[in-house]
């Protein structure tokens, strides 16, 4: 399958991007090279042997893009093979050479997509030349018009001196590599000269300058893809120079991030900085590097770098929780759902949530058959794929089109392999701190796509995703085991009201296509979006403002067994038009009559009816699931056909107008409101009489809906959770500061996870009316502070990017206790080496701190801070420095910070200097940062056990003999988040 269009996406730091043309997946299907012929399985055409490591890889790569293990005279291969040949023949015969163009139709000179498009149609032609029955094989003519070709380009389009114009992509991605498949493909075609030529204009557009730091339009997917093009330049070039910079240059990819592009510690994928693009960036990211690990696996080249275990660990934790029956869920693909079907696919193969899907499963097989990865990993990810490839009968995976043929080789390999169990959908919960959170359980599954400061409300970039205001307001998508997979694949985005869609609250003000900005420049000012998950229950929640509107609001969803449980408080507005939650708006494909219950009876199945029903308690749609109203609401309720083009929401789409029906339930909060609420339960799979008696007999109580917060408890689960917007009671919790808890009672044991999805605090209070409970095993960052007749917490949330702190209490055994304080300092400053070294920084509003590792530099920094610290009553049983702030490095995005004891000299904050400073003392705890302002905790238990009371002198710098980046940190003389000290005795 073709990779994902990030090709003509600019990163956002870099607001370039060429004219609007065909997505990358188009682009690579304009002769449908790279969909059905993109992979085969033998060169027939007569191959060098392999005299040396080039010529090894080389032949690998070469089966790589053409496939091996299956019979070409089979089924479905046969077939594929003889329409490669004649979309090459179709490509071989309206090839024309002339000035300014190879074929007529993709002109040279204005629009860089066609120098992509022109390469990518010769290596559909080398591929039928390369491969056999494709009645092209080893064609004389044909092979004498591929080199040609090659030679017309780097002649006059890609040439060594060439001055790139349009979209960086094209130049640096997009044309090279297919350029060098090519050559790969049709290496026995091509003379020293030629080939020499190639690569010169390769060298021109990607000198190992592009992977010098990790920047830019260099990073994530964009770093992988230009290691690619390094890679097979020093495999046709013979350079083992360009190899050792194409897998050194991966590293950068490897280490987990935490703010921008990236794999993230908990899951994430973020691609433009703004854009969980796990679908769509994540799956190009992961294609080549599975692709490259396979090429250079055994090689002087092979990627060793320790820390790609995390690409290994995420295909668990950042892949397989958005993959479900095949599809991969469409809150992590950015603008990818906008494309559908493209005008320029000669194939008209939709782009959809399965595609997407099959292209990730793909490539977890291929890495798994690498052997790059622990074989018991490799088990694992076999049987996974094994099962979405069984599960997926929506669109199976063996017959989809546009599945290469190397993967279809693997995948019917892997199916027969009686050896390997698939395994089933994994049941659980999970909270991700791109604004992201998903559930599954036996029987169904569903996503939350939410925005922040931290996301993007949309991204929109080259005319693609026009319409997508609000798939980031609270959007709730959900599939069943076996029905609704096809939900928002059969012509969803073309044809839905782009104002309702499922599970948003949104403004009805009227907005222009591309509306906020491009490349995910719009975002929200709210903070607080997450929520805590125990990793099987979850409370998620969302600040809610709209995209250029006064549209603000609390949204909560509450994830439980077989029901999610909706709230929204405190929705506001002043945009002069109606403003709606939407409960569902179901795809009824293109004749679906499904049958509408409310309260026990059915509603018109005619086209255009609609209806505001009051007092509503139960409502269900035939063959999809159930909604509950706690104490009855007043919905309203409609029946249309609607029509679009999927090039409506993408210039480069098809203009085919498409009709679905669709059966959209609301609650219409009038225009303006001040503080209206909803509440419903979502019960995915139910029919009417299930729904009827869960609103007869519910078992989940609201115990606050309000702007300040929204909780529930669940008696079937035993499950509480709240989400507080600022600090307050709601139910049995009470917290100091905004916060999401989740309680879980079972067999004696009281489970308590608390989280601070705003990131705005070091620590928060948290206190439980439950008693009787005495022992506790308390997890990283969680404190009990005492248990008599409540359950009273110390959790520290800063620095942990919203994810949760759990702590286990039972009735047995010995009573939990401890005292906290929380000291300011009396005095801080930071110190300055070289001639800086006698300058005193001590009323800054910020510490600076940054170690070189050299003497003298005068960029040396580092900050002290001063306690007074009175004398503590028992035993320290923990010691934190909270220090707030950022990376502000032009060298990179994260930093170490360290804190030391100090000789307890005396000094003054307006008097101290670098050369008039305490000594350093013993090295303690770390933290890291990022250019994101965030908390970091540094353990300094061991001073201030050791000081009894008395003044106290921490000093703040990074560890000792490695280079740091410059940090900057709130001082006691900052507004905000001034710095304190954390002290927890028994």
């Amino acid at each position: 399958m073709s990779a994902d269009p990030h090709d003509l996406t600019p990163c956002a730091a870099t607001p370039l991007a060429g004219p609007a043309g065909p997505s990358r997946r188009g682009v690579l299907r304009l002769a449908a090279g790279s969909a059905l012929a993109g992979s085969l399985l033998l060169s027939a055409a007569p191959a060098r042997a392999a005299a040396d490591a080039y010529d090894v890889l080389r032949l690998r790569w070469r089966d790589l893009l053409t496939g091996t293990g299956f019979d070409p005279a089979a089924e479905p291969y046969a077939t594929a093979l003889r329409g490669l040949g004649d979309r090459a023949g179709a490509l071989y015969g309206t090839m024309a050479p002339g000035t300014g163009s190879l074929w007529p139709d993709l002109p040279l000179g204005s629009v860089s997509a066609n120098i992509t498009g022109s390469y990518v149609r010769l290596r559909t032609m080398a591929l039928a030349w390369a491969q056999p029955g494709t009645g092209l094989t080893g064609d004389a003519g044909l092979g004498a018009a591929i080199a040609a070709g090659l030679d017309h380009l780097r002649a006059g389009a890609y040439t060594p001196t060439a001055t790139a114009y349009g979209n960086w992509w094209d130049w640096q991605i997009g044309a090279p590599q297919a350029l060098l498949d090519t050559c790969v493909l049709a290496y026995e075609l091509l003379t020293a000269a030629s080939l020499n030529g190639q690569l010169a204009s390769v060298d021109r557009q990607v000198p190992d300058s592009r992977v010098a730091s990790y920047t830019g339009t260099s990073t994530g997917a964009n770093r992988v893809d230009l290691c690619r093009v390094l890679a097979l330049r020093g495999v046709l070039g013979r350079s083992p120079a360009k190899l050792t910079t194409a897998a050194g240059a991966l590293s950068p990819v490897f280490p987990y991030v935490r703010s921008g592009d990236g794999l993230y510690a908990d899951g994430s994928f973020v691609q433009h900085t703004w854009v969980p693009y796990t679908g769509s960036y994540g799956e190009v990211m992961l294609g080549g590097l599975s692709k490259l690990f396979a090429l250079l696996a055994g090689s002087a080249w092979q990627v060793g770098d320790p820390q790609r275990q995390t690409v290994f660990d995420s295909v668990d934790a950042a892949y397989a929780p958005f993959l479900y029956n095949g599809l991969v869920m469409d809150s992590v693909s950015g603008r990818a759902p906008s494309r559908g079907l493209q005008s320029a696919d000669l194939l008209q193969l939709q782009q959809d949530d399965h595609g997407r899907g099959h292209a990730i499963i793909g490539h977890i097989l291929r890495l798994a058959d690498s052997g790059a990865a622990p074989a018991a990993q490799s088990a694992g990810w076999r049987a996974a794929v094994k099962g979405w490839i069984t599960r997926d009968h929506y669109r199976p995976y063996l017959a989809n089109a546009a599945v290469d043929l190397p993967e279809l080789a693997r995948a019917q390999k892997l199916l027969a392999d009686g050896s390997v169990t698939a395994s089933g959908e994994r049941a659980g919960a999970r909270v991700f701190a791109m604004d992201r959170a998903v559930v599954r359980r036996p029987g169904w599954a569903a996503s939350l796509s939410l925005c922040s400061a931290r996301t993007t409300f949309y991204e929109t970039g080259n005319g693609e995703n026009l319409r997508g205001w609000h798939t980031n307001s609270g959007l709730l998508a959900w599939w069943g085991a076996d029905y609704g997979n096809g939900q928002y694949s059969d012509a969803f985005w073309p044809t839905v009201d782009a104002y309702r869609l499922p599970g948003t609250t949104v403004s009805r003000k009227p907005l222009a296509d591309a509306a906020g900005g491009a490349w995910g420049a719009a975002r929200p000012a709210a903070v607080w979006a997450g929520g805590a998950t125990d990793g099987s229950y979850a409370a998620v929640g969302q600040d809610v403002r709209g995209l250029s509107s006064t549209l603000s609001g609390r949204k909560s969803w509450f994830l439980l067994d077989d029901s999610i449980v909706c709230l929204g408080a405190g929705i506001s507005c002043a945009d002069g038009v109606p403003v709606e939650t939407v409960v569902d708006n179901r795809n009824l494909g293109a004749a679906g009559t499904h049958a509408l219950t409310v309260d026990g009876v059915r509603q018109p199945d005619t086209l255009g009816w609609s209806g505001r029903l009051s007092g509503v308690r139960s409502l269900a749609v035939a063959g999809f699931g159930g909604y509950v109203f706690p104490g009855g609401a007043t919905v309203n309720v409609t029946r249309e056909e609607r029509s679009g083009s999927w090039h409506d929401i993408n210039v480069n789409g098809s203009t085919q107008t498409l009709t679905r029906r669709y059966l959209t339930v609301w609650f219409d909060h009038g225009t303006d409101p001040a503080g209206a609420a909803y509440a419903y339960l979502l019960m995915p799979g139910a029919d009417a009489a299930a729904a009827a008696a869960r609103a007869a007999a519910p078992t989940v109580t609201v115990l606050a809906n309000t702007a300040a917060a929204q909780a529930v408890s669940d008696s079937a689960s035993g499950v509480t959770a709240a989400n507080f917007f600022a600090a307050g009671t709601a139910g049995p919790v009470t917290v100091s500061a905004p916060a999401s808890v989740l309680l879980r009672e079972s067999a004696g044991e009281l489970a308590i996870t608390v989280c601070d999805p705003s990131r705005a605090s070091a620590t928060v209070t948290v206190t439980v009316a439950r008693s009787g409970y005495l022992g506790a095993v308390a997890g990283p960052g969680v404190t009990v502070l005492s248990v008599d007749g409540a359950v009273k917490l110390l959790v520290e949330v800063g620095g942990a990017q919203g994810a949760g702190r759990t702590v286990t209490l039972s009735r047995t055994g010995t009573p939990a206790g401890a005292v906290a304080s929380a000291l300011a300092p009396t005095r801080d400053g930071y110190l300055r080496d070289g001639t800086y070294g006698d300058t005193n920084y001590g009323t800054a509003s910020t510490l600076t701190v940054k170690n070189t590792n050299t003497t003298g530099s005068g960029f040396g920094r580092r900050a002290l801070l001063g306690f007074d610290v009175p004398a503590v009553q028992g035993a320290v049983r923990r010691a934190v420095l909270w220090t707030y702030g950022a990376v502000a490095d032009s060298g990179g995005t994260q930093a170490s910070l360290q804190a030391f004891a100090t000789g307890g000299e005396a000094w003054t904050e307006t008097a101290v200097t670098w050369n008039r400073s305490p000594s350093l003392g013993a090295a303690l705890g770390t933290g890291r940062v990022c250019d994101a302002a965030d908390w970091a905790g540094l353990d300094v238990t061991a001073a201030v056990a050791a000081a009894a009371g008395g003044e106290l002198t921490l000093a703040v710098w990074q560890p000792l003999g490695a280079v740091g980046l410059a940090v900057n940190l709130n001082s006691r003389e900052n507004a905000a988040r001034q710095p304190f000290l954390e002290i927890i005795s028994s």
